[in-house]
Formats: C-alpha cells, structure tokens, sequence
C-alpha cells in the first residue's frame, strides 16, 4: 500500500506516523533530517468508538494539534483491529481476500478489503482498514502509506528472532486488547489478538495459548511490550505462572522532545518510521 505523498510536501523533513483504533489513537512527528521525535502523543477512550466517532476523534486530532497543521514528506497510519488474518503466500490469491477473512471475523459485503505482504516469512496479511479515516487522511494530505499493525509488530519481531534458537512469546499490551505472537527458532509460530478486562482474562487466554502451542512455562521467555509495567496486575500474574518473564526494547536510536513512558512501548507507533 506504499506510495508518496504530494510533492509540495517533499521540501520538509518531516514525517508522520499515526495509529488509530477503536480505544484510542496515537501520532509521532519525526525530523528525519536530525533523527528527533519532536512530537509523540497518546489519547485513550474511555470506551469503545464506532468507526463513525472514530472518524470524528481523528478530525478533531487534526484540528487540535498544533503539529499535526503542517506539511510531510511521508505519512503512515497504522490500523488497529482485529479484522485480519496471516495466509501463507503460496495458497494467497488476490481475488479471495473476503474468503480468507470470513473464517475469523464478521465482515460486510461493503467493507474494503486489502493485504500486506510480509516478506520475511512469505506471507500476506489480510484485512480490513477504517476507511473512512484513510479517505480523510487522503482529502487532507493526497496520497499515503498504510498498513495494519500487525504487520509491523510481526516484521519487527520475525527481525528480532532471526537468528534465536529458543521458544520465545511476545505479547504486545494495549486498554482492552493484547496479542500473542509466538516464535520458535526464529520461526513465527502464532499471531493472535485477545480482549480482556479482567487480570485473570488476561493469563486465561495466555496460558491456553502456551498450552495449544505445547510450550512450558516454566522454560519460555516471556516478553511484553506496550503499554505495561512491573506494577501492572498483568505483569504480576504473569510473573505468578511463568519463571522467566522481561520487557522487550524498540531498539531505535532517535532523540527524544519527550521521552517515551518505556523502551517498550509506543512499539508500532515508532517502529513503523
């Protein structure tokens, strides 16, 4: 889904990334020229939107935001939900998008449906983005790139693994959702996205994975990333079941206007400049 923006844009330095999901959004302002991040931002719902209020809050982003009224070399948004699903390239055709995500996920026959191919394990990810945001984003700015965030948490991570030979589960927190992502020896085992509410939801659904995927834990690296931290009743719980449990780190090397809250989170968000 890769393209330029307009070329008046092309004579700053900056570039946008905004991640946008039902719970919450967040955007990041990068001067490319000095590698800074002069703007990260995070606003949480209090709860849930529908695509239409969705629309609404990413309008009144834009019409809020001081730095968000200006011009880009390249914008990125990143679409937050789990209307998706991996397919292997080699059973992938174009022309059977909505199959492949029927199994999963209700879908509409209105709904536009597009993939991103994954490179690194031959693999092209399915699914549905809001578009409604994206025609805003296009009237607004011209032409963009956008992905969904899965796929970059997975190509990071497939980055990360490549040349590990352990088991090894990351699991990415957000407000009302988490995901599991699964690798053994560099290969990616399982992806897969969860809600919760509650802290005993939350090691349900983490446990049973760990079970399905016959992996022990009391020999499995754990490994969060989002928005989580030792005083989270998810981290001590996890603690409580599995022996060796630590946080992940983006690994980017930008300076900083305001710090991030860990090395952890905002993972996508700054993963996908």
């Amino acid at each position: 889904m890769a393209q330029t923006n307009k070329t008046h844009n092309t004579l700053t330095n900056l570039e946008l990334s905004i991640q946008i999901s039902l719970s919450g959004l967040s955007f990041c302002v990068l001067d490319r020229s000095t590698t800074t991040i002069l703007n990260l931002h995070s606003t949480n719902f209090k709860i849930k939107k529908s695509p239409t209020d969705l629309l609404d809050a990413v309008k009144h982003l834009f019409n809020t935001q001081a730095s968000l009224q200006q011009s880009f070399t390249t914008i990125t948004v990143i679409h937050v939900n789990d209307w998706s699903t991996l397919v292997p390239k080699p059973l992938f055709k174009e022309e059977f998008l909505a199959d492949y995500l029927k199994f999963n996920t209700k879908i509409l026959k209105t709904d536009f449906i597009t993939f991103d191919e994954i490179s690194q394990n031959d693999s092209a990810n399915v699914y549905v983005p809001f578009t409604n945001v994206n025609n805003y984003i296009f009237d607004q700015f011209g032409t963009f790139t956008y992905k969904h965030f899965s796929t970059i948490l997975i190509e990071q991570l497939l980055t990360f693994e490549k040349h590990n030979n352990t088991s090894k589960v990351y699991v990415n927190v957000s407000e009302y959702n988490f995901e599991i992502i699964a690798f053994n020896s560099g290969e990616l085992l399982l992806y897969n996205t969860f809600e919760y509410q509650t802290k005993e939801d939350f090691i349900y659904y983490l446990l049973f994975t760990l079970e399905q995927l016959q992996l022990n834990p009391e020999t499995v690296e754990l490994v969060f990333l989002g928005e989580i931290n030792e005083a989270d009743t998810l981290y001590q719980i996890a603690y409580k079941y599995i022996r060796h449990v630590s946080f992940g780190n983006r690994m980017d090397t930008f300076a900083f206007n305001t710090q991030p809250k860990s090395n952890h989170s905002n993972f996508t968000l700054l993963k996908s400049l």
